[in-house]
């Protein structure tokens, strides 16, 4: 699991283009919420055969892994590892795989070589992986994405989605329903998680990684604090059910295209390649890590405070987790992995004082008091991309030129033919 969990996003990472770069890897947690789904309907299909129920819900695996190891061999093998290791003809062959045209494969040659020479002049590339390790702590521009990524990580757990997960049935059985409701409210719980990751295949790409942290948190605090509350209605009211499993199928479809693909998205992509493997590595293990103490923690929690306290809690974490997100996550979207380095090559100190005193207050003027502000200030621009202002007035200032340039031209031609 952990060793899936660390390689499949960095794959998917280093052999899609940019623009479509997030769409395509955060189909693996698409998938994953599929998977979960399956287990759900597992569950259904065995609940009635006896103490082997056990058996066969673990043994049901197995039927999906098999077609997924045959395909494993179809795939090619990441160019960006190829050119790694200087094996570049099999770099260009893998390419020709993934590029529709040979001046696109020609082009990602170059740019992930020129890349690599590049981190080579900055970093030190004869290191052990506990020498890169000990990296991601001391290099400025490492340590930035390592923030970056532990936030995002520990904030997947923080907002409480495992809770629900890992004990779905343990949530509605305290909510009054019997065993077969809980397994069906379960399976609802899997289904919505499914559903709602598929619209992220398209937003992630369009409003941004973390623009679509900074929605979904604030919906996730407030439905699964509505959750909790419910159970405060009585137990023999048809609404107690009702209202809890409501308000646990709205945070599961905030959640499926927010909190749910980003963080392996976002982590697979922000590490230089001389650090990314041992940078996911370390952002998966956070991500397991605090998974496993969820889990060990929340059913004494829920003996002691009740699922109205637990998800109360988890709803004040969701808020601190937020929090991190505005001050620690830069935006990646449609970033080459090579432009990433500039981002992260920005001071922390600065992130944060741009975002508390300029984006911040754009914000309420632009949305809270309705003013006509203009654009969000950005922190950087790159020459040559759509995203950058500079760049589209330039472009403008340029298109006029000619425009009047041409009109003179037609003058000059009129007033000589008179």
């Amino acid at each position: 699991m952990g060793c899936k969990g660390s390689t499949i996003p960095i794959f998917c990472a280093e052999n899609v283009p940019a623009a479509i770069r997030g769409g395509l890897v955060m189909s693996w947690q698409m998938w994953t919420a599929f998977g979960i789904w399956l287990g759900t309907c597992a569950n259904l299909a065995v609940k009635d055969t006896g103490a082997m129920s056990w058996r066969l819900q673990l043994g049901s695996a197995f039927i999906p892994a098999v077609p997924l190891l045959i395909g494993t061999y179809i795939c090619p093998e990441s160019p960006r590892w190829y050119i790694k290791k200087g094996r570049y003809r099999n770099a260009y062959r893998s390419l020709q795989k993934l590029r529709n045209h040979e001046i696109q494969v020609a082009r990602d040659l170059f740019y992930i070589y020129a890349q690599l020479r590049m981190e080579a002049t900055l970093t030190n590339m004869d290191t052990n992986y506990a020498q890169r390790f000990i990296q991601l702590f001391t290099i400025p521009r490492v340590r930035r994405a390592t923030l970056a990524s532990f936030t995002v990580m520990l904030a997947q757990q923080l907002c409480g989605i495992n809770i629900i997960a890992f004990y779905s049935s343990t949530v509605f059985v305290e909510a009054g329903a019997s065993v077969t409701e809980a397994l069906f409210a379960s399976f609802g719980f899997g289904l919505v998680n499914f559903l709602f990751a598929f619209p992220a295949v398209w937003t992630i790409d369009t409003f941004g990684r973390r623009t679509l942290l900074l929605f979904t948190f604030p919906q996730m605090t407030w439905t699964l604090l509505a959750a909790g509350l419910c159970n405060l209605i009585p137990k023999h009211l048809t609404a107690h059910l009702a209202l809890v499993a409501l308000f646990v199928f709205m945070f599961a479809a905030f959640y499926s295209p927010g909190e749910g693909p980003v963080p392996f998205t976002y982590s697979a992509e922000v590490f230089p390649l001389t650090h990314r493997e041992v940078g996911m590595s370390w952002a998966v293990a956070t991500c397991f890590f605090f998974a496993a103490i969820l889990s060990i923690t929340f059913p004494p929690m829920l003996q002691a405070m009740t699922v109205t306290g637990a998800f109360g809690f988890y709803a004040g974490l969701n808020v601190v987790a937020l929090v991190m997100i505005f001050l620690w996550l830069p935006e990646t979207k449609q970033r080459t992995l090579e432009e990433l380095d500039y981002i992260f090559n920005i001071s922390t100190s600065k992130f944060m004082a741009h975002q508390c005193f300029r984006v911040l207050p754009w914000w309420f003027k632009n949305w809270v008091f309705r003013m006509k502000v203009g654009p969000c200030p950005s922190l950087w621009a790159f020459e040559g991309t759509a995203q950058s202002d500079a760049f589209i007035e330039k472009v403008k200032a340029q298109e006029k030129e000619r425009r009047e340039n041409e009109r003179q031209g037609n003058e000059r031609r009129a007033s000589q033919a008179q």
